[in-house]
C-alpha cells in the first residue's frame, strides 16, 4: 500500500525573518517546511523527517558553516535535492556546489539573496509529490540489490535535452541523460542513485545506454531527423577495454550516421593521462568524439586540451546563468570561447535558463545552446516534436 506524501521541505537558515518569509513561500509552492537553525538540529530530524529537499545557508554563525553541513550531510547518505540560499560572494556559493557535486548531492542551482519568488520556483519545478510504499526507506529503495534488480527489469530509461547551433538556430543535436523509473518513487534522477552503484553496475548501465541511445537516434533518422548525439560517461568506462567494441556493435546495421560524441566531466580525474589519450584517440579513429563536460570548473582543463583530441568544451552552467548580471562570468565565458575558436573545438553554452542570454553568447562565439529555456530533458518520442527553429 503506497501513501501521497506532500514533499517536505527542510530549511537551515539563521536569520527568523528569512525563515519566516521562506515558510510562507514555500507553502505556496505546495512544499511543507520544516526549520532549522542549527545543523545538529536539522541532522538530529534528517532520517525521521526524509526531506526531498533542503535549503540551507552557507553562514551559520561563528561555529558553524553550510560547507561543513554538506559533507555531513553527504556522509549521511542524504538522496534529496539541496539548494544553496546564500548572500555571500557568489564565487564562495559556486565552490559550496561545486564541493556538494562532489560528494554526490543532489545540488539544484543556487540562488542569491535577495531573490524573487518565480527564482526559487524554477529551482524547485522537479520536485514532485511522490508515492512511497509504506515503511520503505530510502536507503532501501535505492540499494545495490534493488539497482541489480532494476537493471534486470529494464527500469532504466533515456531522456535527451535537445540542444541548438546557434549560428542557424536550428536543432542539431541531443544530450543523452538516464533515469530510473523506478515503480514506487517514479522518475529518479543520476544523482539518486549513481553514486550507489558497483563498477559492474555501472558498466551495465553504460551498456543499457548506448544500447537505447542508438536505437532511437536510428528511429529519429527513419523520421527524417538527423542529430548528434553526446552520451555520459565516466573516466573509468572511457578507459574500459570494451567501450570501442560496445560502440562498434551498438551502431552495426544502423542507418544513424551523426556525430556520437562520448562525455566526460571536466573535474572528474582519470589515474593515467597516457591512458586515457591512447583511448581518446581510437575513439576519434573509430568515428567517435570526446566532449568535456562543466569546462571550468576542473583543475586539469589546459593539460586536458592538449593530452586528448577533444572535440567540444561545454561550459558549465554556473557561468552562463547569471552572464549578464556577473561580468567575471561573463568574462570566463568569453575567454573559453575564444579558447575554442582557436583550437577548432566546438563550445556548448550549457544552463540557459532565459532567451535574452542567446544574443550575447552568440556574440562571445558559443556555437550551441542548451538549457530549460530551450528545451528540458525529455523521452525520445517528444524530440519529434521539438520546434525544430529556435524563435528569437
Amino acid at each position: 500500500m503506497s501513501a501521497i506524501l506532500q514533499p517536505l521541505a527542510a530549511v537551515l537558515d539563521d536569520d527568523p525573518d528569512v525563515v519566516v518569509t521562506l515558510s510562507l513561500q514555500l507553502h505556496a509552492l505546495g512544499m511543507e517546511a520544516r526549520c532549522h537553525s542549527r545543523p545538529e538540529a536539522l541532522l538530529a530530524e534528517l532520517s525521521t523527517l526524509g526531506p526531498r529537499l533542503l535549503i540551507v545557508d552557507l553562514e551559520l554563525g561563528q561555529s558553524d558553516d553550510g560547507i561543513e553541513v554538506l559533507r555531513r550531510l553527504a556522509e549521511s547518505r542524504y538522496a534529496g535535492a539541496v539548494l544553496l540560499l546564500s548572500g555571500v560572494e557568489p564565487k564562495i556559493v559556486q565552490i559550496a556546489e561545486r564541493v556538494g557535486r562532489a560528494l554526490g548531492l543532489d545540488m539544484l542551482d543556487p540562488l542569491g539573496k535577495p531573490y524573487r519568488l518565480a527564482d526559487l520556483r524554477r529551482r524547485l519545478e522537479g520536485i514532485r509529490p511522490r508515492a512511497i510504499p509504506e515503511g520503505q526507506t530510502n536507503d532501501v529503495m535505492r540499494s545495490r540489490e534493488e539497482i541489480d534488480l532494476a537493471l534486470a527489469r529494464d527500469e532504466f530509461t533515456v531522456h535527451y535535452q535537445p540542444q541548438f547551433e546557434l549560428v542557424s538556430n536550428r536543432l542539431s543535436g541531443v544530450e543523452a541523460l538516464v533515469r530510473w523509473q523506478h515503480p514506487q518513487a517514479g522518475l529518479l534522477h543520476p544523482g539518486q542513485f549513481l553514486p550507489l552503484m558497483t563498477p559492474d553496475q555501472c558498466h551495465a548501465l553504460t551498456r543499457r545506454v548506448v544500447a537505447l541511445a542508438l536505437r532511437d537516434a536510428d528511429r529519429w533518422t527513419a523520421a527524417g531527423l538527423s542529430l548528434s548525439m553526446a552520451i555520459n560517461v565516466t573516466p573509468a568506462e572511457l578507459m574500459n577495454d570494451e567501450l570501442l567494441s560496445l560502440m562498434d556493435q551498438g551502431r552495426r546495421g544502423l542507418s544513424y550516421r551523426a556525430p556520437i560524441a562520448l562525455e566526460i566531466t571536466e573535474s572528474d580525474s582519470m589515474d593515467d593521462e597516457l591512458l586515457g589519450g591512447e583511448v581518446a584517440a581510437r575513439l576519434r579513429l573509430h568515428g567517435l568524439e570526446v566532449s568535456v563536460d562543466d569546462f571550468g570548473v576542473g583543475f586539469s582543463s589546459l593539460s586536458r586540451l592538449q593530452l586528448l583530441p577533444i572535440s567540444e568544451l561545454k561550459i558549465d552552467r554556473s557561468f552562463v546563468r547569471d552572464i549578464h548580471a556577473a561580468s567575471h562570468d561573463a568574462a570566463i565565458v568569453e575567454a573559453v570561447t575564444l579558447l575554442g575558436q582557436r583550437l577548432g573545438i566546438r563550445v556548448v553554452a550549457e544552463g540557459v535558463e532565459s532567451l535574452d542570454s542567446l544574443p550575447l553568447l552568440r556574440a562571445y562565439g558559443c556555437t550551441h545552446v542548451q538549457g530549460f529555456a530551450l528545451g528540458r530533458p525529455m523521452p525520445a518520442e517528444h524530440i519529434l516534436l521539438v520546434d525544430r527553429v529556435l524563435q528569437v
